[in-house]
């Protein structure tokens, strides 16, 4: 696959996590983060089995290829569900403007973690970093910005999610990413499930809140992160990046039309720096051979 078609899929990833705030925002009334989360991975890990099966049958006996499966499957799970119980904390203690910020974060501390792995980056991607930022703050930040607890788990989550991007830059060149996203939804949601019990919902919450949970689960999870393992194969972690991080426009978007919030001329202000931003990281790299 080509780098650019591998883009697209990953603004479709974006599009759909970016909806998946309306869900999250909706279940919250009904339901914990580590029960949202918990049945939305297992739901994710459920509608891939379909999928799974053929290639599980294809690399039956392969021992190596199934060791590197389930240990990046895990890592890629592990970080996740961390990453998603730690946002639901954080957004419940700092809300939702200063969480959609501030988990965006990941967005720049990724092109450090791959220049720690020792990647070049881009004088390009820098530059996109710092508008895409601004662009985040003028979308996402009211009056009185400040550091609190809740802040400190969304910075967290921001470690956590930019952490998941390049375990899944480390482990998915070699895996299915059908495989690579069953596993890391099932260690996800066995995770979170470990919460749930001291959550303890009732079933008729989790039932008032079934729609957004399927949403978040059926394709934020299955079919979202699936893509995004996919489309990562092609991609480098600087790069994808930013096609990702159109999340929070969507959710912007998503919210305005379903949830009849309004954007201001400072949220608008910030979409339109996101999108100048991501148009700068994906324009064509001039050789240097």
């Amino acid at each position: 696959m080509k780098e650019q078609k591998a883009i697209l899929l990953l603004l479709l990833t974006s599009l759909i996590w970016g909806l998946a705030f309306v869900a999250q925002s909706v279940s919250s009334e009904s339901v914990g983060p580590f029960t949202f989360n918990a049945i939305r991975m297992l739901i994710g890990a459920l509608v891939l089995v379909p999928f799974a099966l053929p290639l599980i049958k294809a690399h039956k006996g392969d021992k190596a290829y199934w060791r590197d499966a389930i240990k990046g499957g895990v890592l890629c799970g592990l970080c996740l569900g961390a990453a998603s119980v730690t946002q639901q904390f954080g957004v419940a203690l700092s809300g939702a403007g200063k969480g959609g910020f501030i988990t965006s974060l990941y967005i720049v501390i990724v092109p450090f973690m791959s220049l720690a792995c020792g990647q070049k980056i881009r004088k390009s991607i820098w530059v996109s970093a710092a508008i895409a930022i601004i662009g985040m703050y003028l979308l996402s930040i009211g009056e009185g910005f400040s550091i609190s607890r809740g802040d400190v788990y969304l910075i967290a989550c921001a470690v956590l999610f930019a952490l998941h991007i390049m375990v899944i830059d480390k482990t998915g060149k070699n895996t299915d990413g059908i495989i690579l996203s069953l596993f890391q939804f099932l260690t996800a949601g066995i995770l979170c499930s470990a919460g749930m019990l001291f959550e303890q919902p009732s079933s008729a919450a989790i039932l008032e809140a079934w729609l957004p949970i399927l949403y978040a689960g059926a394709l934020s999870c299955g079919v979202a992160y699936t893509l995004q393992v996919i489309g990562q194969k092609y991609v480098r972690p600087s790069r994808a990046v930013f096609a990702l991080s159109l999340e929070s426009v969507w959710a912007a978007i998503g919210g305005a039309l379903i949830l009849s919030e309004r954007l201001s001329p400072k949220e608008l202000a910030g979409c339109i720096m996101v999108f100048i931003a991501v148009l700068i990281a994906e324009s064509p790299q001039k050789s240097s051979t």
